[in-house]
C-alpha cells in the first residue's frame, strides 16, 4: 500500500526540478509553468474529502485500486502532452487519482493497527513521505538530464502497474459503512479552492488588479458557505464537524497544513537558485535535498517509538522549531558565492525537523478517532495537507514573482529569468529574490509551533492500555455508543476472565473485560454465573487461576448493570480481628455466647436463620445443629445442643 502512496508523493515533488526545462521546451513563463504543479495539487485537494467517505462505503481496497489506475493512466497522458493546456489538464486528472488513493492508506492503518502499535505504523507512513522527498527531485533530475522532461511522467506507469498487482494480493478486505454523499459540499469546496488558488497565482502577472481581489473574496465566500453548509445540512456532511471537538485532531490539521505549505513552497526557490545561479544540472540540484530525505528516513523509526511514549506537544513543537530555524539558515546561505557543502547542512536540519513532524502529527490526529470515522477523519486530514500544499505552491509563485520583479531589472524581449542563463551581474539580485522567498515557509512554520503548544495528547503506556476498562460492554457492538465514551480510538477487544465471587460456598463467574482502551473508564462487568467449583476438589482448585477485580480509588458512584455484580462492586470495609474472650460452655461442650440464645421452635413458629447473620446462605436441606433453652424466660441458663430438621 505504501508503494502507491510513495509514487504519488514522488510526483508531487518530481516536477519542481523539471520546471526550468518545461519552461524552455514549451516556451512559457514562470507564472504559467507553476500551473503544472498547482493543477495537480488542486485536483488532489478537492476530491479528498469525498474520497474518504467513498472508501468507507465501497471499501478502502477498491478505492485504492481505482485511484492508482486513474493515476497511472493520467501519468501516461502527461508524458504524451504536446502543449501546456493538455499538460495542465492531464495533471489535474492525475491529482484526482491521487486523491482517491491517499485517504485509504491512512484509513487502513487506523483500522488495522491497535493504538499501542499505531505509532510505529505511522513512522513507516512518515518515512515513506521522507524518502519520496529524496527520490522525487533526484529521479526528476536524472530523467530530465538523460531522457527529457516527459519521462518524469512515463516512469510512473510501470510502478503503477506493479502497485496494482501487489494491492490485489496484499491489501486486506475491511468492513464497509454506508454513506450518503454531499454533492453540494463538493461543489462549494471545489469552486472556493479554485478561485483562491487562481487569484493567488495570477495576481502578480495581473498587477493585483481589482478583479483579482474580487476573485479572492469570492473564493473565501464559497469556502465560508461550505463550512456553513456542513453545519446545517440534514444529510451526511463531507466534514463531520463534531470530530473537531477533539482538540488534538483540529490542531493536527493545522500542523499538517503548515508542513504541507512549507514542504511544497521551499523546493521551488531552491531549484531555481541551484540551476540558474549555481549553474547546476537538474540531477546535481536534486542532490541538494538528499540530506533532508536521508535524515527523515533514518529518524522515522526512532520517532515512531518516541511517539508512543512521549507527549506530542514536545515532539511536534521541537520539529516545527527546527524546521523554522533550518529554513532561515538556508535562506541566509543562498548567495552566489556559497559553497555547496554549506547548503547541505541546513537541508539535513530540515530533514530532522520533518522527521519529528510527519508521523507524530498523523498519530496524534488519528489517536482518538472511532473506527466508523476513520475514513472521514483521514480524508479531512489528507485534504488539509493538500490544501496547505496548494496554498504553498500558489503563495510561493506569487511571492517569488513579486521578489523577482522587485530585485531584478526588467528582462529584455519579455524573457523570463528562470528560463535563461543569467549574466553574472544578475546572480546577486536573483539569489536575493530566491533567498527572500525561502523566508515565507520559515515564517509559516511558526504557526506550527503555536499549534503544537496547545496539543493535549494524553499519553498512556501500552502496559496500562491493556488494563483499562470500559462501561456498558453489552453495547460495544453499537458504534454510536462509542462517541459517548470519549470517542475510542480503537476497536475494543473483549476478553473473558474468570473471577471469584465473594460468597460462601465459593462461586466463580465469567467477566467480560476490555483490552487496549485508551480512555480510562470504570468497568461494571456483566457477570454470567457459572457452576460452582467443588470445594473438595483440591487439585482443581490449585490449577484454577483466580483474578480478583481491583476497585478504583477513590470510589465513585456506580450504576449496577446486573444484580449478580453486587458482591463484586460493594466495597466491604475492613473489620478488625475481634479480641478473643472466654465464653460460657454448655453441658454438651458447645461454645455459645449468651446473646445468641433464642427461643425454641414451638407450634411451627419460624425461627430466624442464625447462619444468615454471618453471611452464610444457600445451604442444602441437610440436618444441622440448633440450640434451645428449656425455660425461654431464663436468660442465664446455658443452651442445650440438639439436632432438628431444617
Amino acid at each position: 500500500m505504501m508503494l502507491g502512496f510513495f509514487v504519488i508523493l514522488v510526483d508531487s515533488t518530481i516536477v519542481a526540478v523539471a520546471n526550468p526545462s518545461i519552461m524552455a521546451a514549451l516556451d512559457i513563463g514562470y507564472d504559467t509553468v507553476i500551473w503544472v504543479t498547482s493543477a495537480y495539487l488542486l485536483g488532489y485537494a478537492v476530491p479528498l474529502l469525498v474520497a474518504g467517505r467513498l472508501g468507507d462505503q465501497f471499501g478502502p481496497k477498491n478505492l485504492y485500486l481505482v485511484g492508482l489506475a486513474v493515476f497511472t493512466a493520467a501519468s501516461l497522458w502527461c508524458g504524451l502532452a504536446g502543449g501546456i493546456a493538455m499538460l495542465v489538464t492531464a495533471r489535474a486528472v492525475q491529482g484526482v487519482g491521487a486523491a482517491l488513493l491517499t485517504p485509504q492508506t491512512l484509513s487502513v492503518i487506523t483500522r488495522t493497527f491497535p493504538a499501542d502499535r499505531r505509532g510505529m505504523a505511522m513512522s513507516v507512513w512518515g518515512a515513506t513521505a521522507g524518502v519520496a522527498t529524496l527520490i522525487g527531485p533526484l529521479a526528476g533530475g536524472v530523467l530530465v538530464d538523460r531522457l527529457g522532461w516527459e519521462w518524469i511522467f512515463f516512469v510512473n506507469v510501470p510502478i503503477g502497474v506493479l502497485g496494482l498487482v501487489l494491492a490485489v494480493v496484499l491489501i486486506p478486505e475491511l468492513p464497509v459503512h454506508r454513506h450518503r454523499f454531499d454533492l453540494v459540499g463538493v461543489a462549494l469546496s471545489g469552486i472556493g479552492m479554485f478561485l483562491v488558488v487562481f487569484a493567488l497565482q495570477e495576481g502578480e502577472s495581473q498587477a493585483w488588479a481589482p478583479w483579482v481581489w474580487a476573485v479572492i473574496v469570492g473564493g473565501i465566500g464559497f469556502l465560508a458557505a461550505f463550512i456553513y453548509w456542513q453545519a446545517v445540512t440534514n444529510g451526511e456532511p463531507l466534514i463531520p464537524l463534531h470530530i473537531f471537538r477533539d482538540l488534538d485532531f483540529g490542531l493536527a490539521n493545522v500542523g499538517v497544513a503548515v508542513i504541507g505549505f512549507a514542504a511544497t513552497a521551499m523546493v521551488l526557490p531552491v531549484m531555481f537558485y541551484a540551476q540558474v545561479v549555481c549553474g547546476m544540472s537538474p540531477t546535481r540540484s536534486a542532490l541538494l535535498t538528499a540530506p533532508m530525505a536521508i535524515a527523515t528516513g533514518v529518524l522515522a523509526p526512532v520517532v515512531g517509538r518516541i511517539v508512543d511514549r512521549a507527549h506530542p506537544r514536545s515532539v511536534v513543537g521541537f520539529g516545527f522549531s527546527v524546521l523554522a530555524i533550518a529554513l532561515t539558515w538556508l535562506s541566509i546561505e543562498m548567495t552566489p558565492t556559497t559553497a555547496v557543502w554549506r547548503l547541505l547542512l541546513p537541508f539535513a536540519a530540515i530533514g530532522v525537523g520533518m522527521a519529528f513532524i510527519w508521523s507524530p502529527l498523523a498519530a496524534t490526529a488519528t489517536r482518538n478517532l472511532p473506527p466508523h470515522l476513520a475514513g472521514a477523519g483521514s480524508g479531512v486530514y489528507n485534504a488539509t495537507r493538500q490544501i496547505g500544499a496548494v496554498l504553498g505552491s500558489a503563495g510561493m509563485a506569487a511571492f517569488m514573482t513579486s521578489r523577482i520583479s522587485a530585485d531584478l531589472p526588467p528582462m529584455p524581449g519579455g524573457a523570463h529569468p528562470g528560463a535563461l542563463q543569467l549574466p553574472e551581474f544578475l546572480h546577486e539580485p536573483f539569489s536575493a529574490a530566491m533567498s527572500e522567498s525561502t523566508l515565507l515557509p520559515a515564517f509559516v512554520a511558526l504557526f506550527g509551533v503555536a499549534a503544537a503548544l496547545f496539543l493535549v495528547g494524553i499519553v498512556i503506556p501500552p502496559a496500562r492500555r491493556r488494563s483499562r476498562q470500559i462501561d456498558h460492554l453489552d453495547e460495544l457492538d453499537d458504534l454510536d455508543e462509542l462517541d459517548d465514551l470519549d470517542e475510542l480510538d480503537d476497536e475494543v477487544r473483549v476478553a473473558e476472565v474468570r473471577v471469584e465471587r465473594v460468597s460462601l460456598p465459593r462461586h466463580f463467574a465469567t467477566v467480560r473485560t476490555a483490552r487496549d482502551v485508551d480512555e480510562p473508564t470504570e468497568l461494571i462487568p456483566v457477570v454470567a454465573p457459572s457452576e460452582p467449583e467443588a470445594r473438595h476438589d483440591v487439585h482443581r482448585a490449585v490449577q484454577q487461576e483466580v483474578h480478583r477485580p481491583v476497585r478504583p480509588q477513590p470510589r465513585r458512584p456506580v450504576r449496577h448493570d446486573d444484580p449478580a455484580t453486587e458482591p463484586l462492586t460493594v466495597e466491604i470495609p475492613p473489620v478488625a480481628a475481634p479480641i478473643p474472650k472466654p465464653e460460657p460452655v454448655s453441658r454438651n461442650g458447645f461454645h455459645i455466647a449468651a446473646g445468641d440464645h433464642f427461643r425454641p421452635i414451638a407450634n411451627g413458629t419460624q425461627v430466624p436463620d442464625v447462619l444468615a447473620k454471618f453471611g452464610i446462605t444457600g445451604q442444602g436441606p441437610a440436618r444441622r445443629n440448633r440450640h434451645y433453652r428449656e425455660d425461654p424466660d431464663d436468660t442465664d441458663a446455658l443452651g442445650r445442643h440438639s439436632q432438628r430438621d431444617r
